[in-house]
């Protein structure tokens, strides 16, 4: 039988990795699988090493804090990896954790395939890292079709899969009678799944939603939560008295809201890709001690922090990051497009017709599990 060792570092890889494995299992049922995952790979029935929250950190400083930790899980992950014996590691995101790890694997064991997901944005910080790349990854599968020519200078093998977030997902429809009330508009929140940023920007939205409260009654505010999130939101949300709030974590009612939002506040992230093929208007926010800031400012190389910006080198999503990423600001900035329907119409239809060139032929799962079918063949 037939072995992969999943490694993700955080819950937006481990829905990655989860949409991945569901296509493999269609056409390869007799694989074992070990991981370390969260909530989406143990969906479906993987057991992960430990728990995906040791790992979870978020910025400079958190991880210095955290350093002698992470070494420690680095270490661990890698001796129940080599006791695994896997064909193939396949690593998602998360590149910091993800390819230390897969480098020191095929020092130990270089029969072990190589694998990663989610190809490391070398084209916003860091392009140097490539050379070191090509000595440890097999294969690498880029969500952009821009990503491929970095790849290509270095003679790294890769594959051009499309993002997965764009996949369509026939779920059933769930009954959202007892969320919704009939007499509300909803406005989506996505605060982030880590708790590092969950802490930061959570405070700064319930804010927001207090001054809408003061202007308008019409509004629910939905926060997306992840399962292991849900809870430490709810908490807050109870402590703030606010009574047009829910809090949902079930990805098909989560869907469902978000199809039914007439406007989105996120984090920055992966899911402002969610977000935009939905058809839903949106501005990001984001925030991080000054420090990170300071940091990440002098090692960037681009404009923007969103996809959607980054492809088009034009603000078309809105962006209130660092000291914009107020209260006040989004409320502004909401209240705004809420009032301008021809700016939401627009943002739209140039968020479609960016999407429309980073989507796969068929479906970027299926492209992902083929060339781990094509490894475990070979």
């Amino acid at each position: 039988m037939k072995r992969i060792f999943i490694l993700t570092g955080e819950p937006s890889g481990d829905k990655l990795a989860s949409k991945v494995i569901s296509k493999l299992r269609n056409n390869n049922p007799n694989i074992e699988y070990l991981c370390v995952g969260g909530t989406y790979l143990k969906s479906l029935g993987i057991k992960s090493i430990f728990d995906l929250k040791e790992i979870t950190y978020v910025g400079f400083t958190s991880v210095l804090l955290n350093i002698y930790k992470i070494r420690n899980k680095i270490n661990t992950t890698v001796n129940e990896i080599i006791k695994f014996n896997p064909d193939i590691l396949f690593s998602v995101d998360s590149p910091d954790f993800t390819l230390r790890v897969a480098k020191k694997i095929k020092k130990l064991n270089n029969n072990i395939k190589t694998i990663h997901y989610v190809a490391p944005q070398v084209w916003v910080w860091r392009e140097g890292r490539l050379k070191n790349f090509k000595k440890f990854l097999d294969h690498i599968l880029l969500l952009f079709d821009f990503e491929k020519k970095y790849f290509d200078r270095e003679n790294i093998p890769n594959t051009f899969v499309g993002h997965p977030l764009l996949e369509q997902e026939n779920n059933s429809k769930a009954d959202l009678s007892n969320i919704i009330p009939s007499d509300k508009k909803i406005i989506s929140l996505f605060a982030g799944s880590r708790l590092s940023e969950i802490n930061l920007l959570l405070p700064i939205l319930i804010d927001f939603i207090n001054m809408m409260n003061k202007k308008f009654d019409n509004y629910l505010f939905v926060f997306h939560a992840t399962e292991e999130n849900k809870n430490s939101i709810n908490e807050k949300i109870i402590s703030s008295n606010l009574s047009n709030v829910e809090v949902v974590s079930d990805e098909n009612i989560k869907r469902q809201i978000l199809d039914k939002s007439i406007f989105a506040v996120s984090k920055s992230g992966t899911v402002s890709i969610e977000i935009s093929n939905a058809k839903v208007p949106s501005i990001i926010i984001y925030k991080m001690n000054f420090l990170n800031y300071l940091i990440i400012k002098l090692l960037v190389k681009i404009k923007y922090a969103n996809i959607i910006n980054i492809i088009n080198n034009k603000e078309i999503i809105p962006e209130l990051i660092q000291k914009d990423c107020n209260a006040k600001e989004i409320y502004n900035t909401v209240v705004y497009f809420l009032k301008n329907p021809e700016l939401i119409k627009q943002q739209i239809d140039i968020c479609e017709k960016t999407l429309n060139k980073i989507r796969s032929k068929t479906s970027s799962s299926e492209e992902a599990s083929l060339v781990l079918t094509k490894f475990l063949t070979s």
